[in-house]
């Protein structure tokens, strides 16, 4: 089969693509015909050499995929057949023709979604979910903070905090980013960072009251604002170090405002916890999707032998939404 491999780290053009062989699928693994993979800022992470896989994952790089299930391993107890349109949520190996995964990371296609564009959704769903609903535990009538608003992440994040209720603020880079935010992802409040403090801008528009809830990709760099942003009893969630990993803490901030810092990952957990992640989006963000309260968007899509040109994309910063390589 054809697969993408990382000759070196390095930019888009350490990108090659292999023919290698299939997988096999093991115990309690379904084997997908992949046809489009989704694009993460973790795949960029791995290519640069910062992000290896977690021990014993695929090499290859991608981590959601769509596509049709093509065998199974022995022990699979999920109600499958050969042939179902399915995604998946994987630890890697998602640019390639084919995949191995856990039937537990596995959910059907919701209904509605085409198959290329079901790409767009398990890794964001499962990213967003887990920790906006499950770890912060996100009420109706609170106020969340999403930074990257014009992302993967952030387009569904948008989606799915107003979805529940909740009065969503956004960051972007841009005044156009900032319109799309509004416009068409549906935040309330869109402030542009690189022309305003974001603290001082998300009280100004939110009379006078904080975050509850922060989903935050930067890291470091965001650290001191963030905490200036929570409101009492907030709960900043970092998912993402774009802006480094390494940041001073006002312990004395934290402790006024009894706010709480999470940090979490998706890629590492065990199958058991990502199983159990994926049958809540199944039960939970699918019926949203089903009656069109939130949307998969993809910005652009790319053959798989093409992935250079993909990832030149992402890092350029001017996409909206999903990045696909199509197989």
């Amino acid at each position: 089969m054809k697969a993408v491999y990382i000759s070196e780290p390095g930019g888009p053009e350490a990108l090659v693509v292999r023919e290698v062989p299939p997988p096999v699928p093991g115990a309690g693994e379904v084997l997908i015909d992949v046809v489009a993979a989704g694009l993460n800022r973790a795949d960029v992470q791995q290519r640069k050499g910062h992000y290896p896989p977690p021990h014993g994952a695929s090499e290859i790089p991608g981590l959601e995929v769509s596509g049709r299930i093509a065998g199974f391993g022995p022990g699979v107890a999920k109600p499958f057949s050969v042939g179902d349109k399915v995604v998946a949520l994987l630890a890697g190996g998602g640019y390639a023709q084919q995949v191995a995964v856990p039937a537990g990371q596995v959910l059907r296609v919701p209904d509605g979604i085409d198959l290329v564009t079901a790409a767009a959704l398990p890794e964001v769903a499962a990213t967003v979910y887990s920790n906006l609903i499950m770890t912060a535990q996100l009420q109706p009538g609170e106020t969340v903070l999403i930074h990257g608003a014009t992302g993967g992440i952030g387009t569904m994040a948008i989606q799915l905090a107003k979805a529940f209720g909740a009065v969503v603020a956004t960051t972007a880079g841009t005044a156009e980013k900032v319109s799309t935010a509004k416009a068409f992802l549906g935040a309330d409040i869109a402030i542009n960072y690189a022309e305003e403090d974001f603290p001082e801008s998300l009280r100004a528009q939110n009379g006078g009251k904080g975050a509850d809830v922060i989903l935050d990709v930067v890291g470091a760099k965001y650290l001191t604002q963030n905490v200036e942003a929570l409101a009492d009893y907030g709960r900043l969630v970092v998912i993402g170090l774009q802006g480094g990993a390494k940041g001073e803490l006002d312990l004395g901030k934290l402790l006024g405002k009894r706010a709480a810092i999470i940090a979490t990952a998706l890629r590492p957990r065990p199958v058991e916890e990502k199983s159990v992640i994926m049958d809540a989006v199944r039960d939970a963000v699918w019926p949203l999707l089903t009656d069109g309260r939130i949307r998969p968007l993809v910005a652009k899509t790319f053959p798989l032998e093409q992935v250079v040109a993909a990832h030149r994309y992402f890092d350029s910063g001017d996409h909206v939404g999903k990045i696909l390589l199509v197989l």
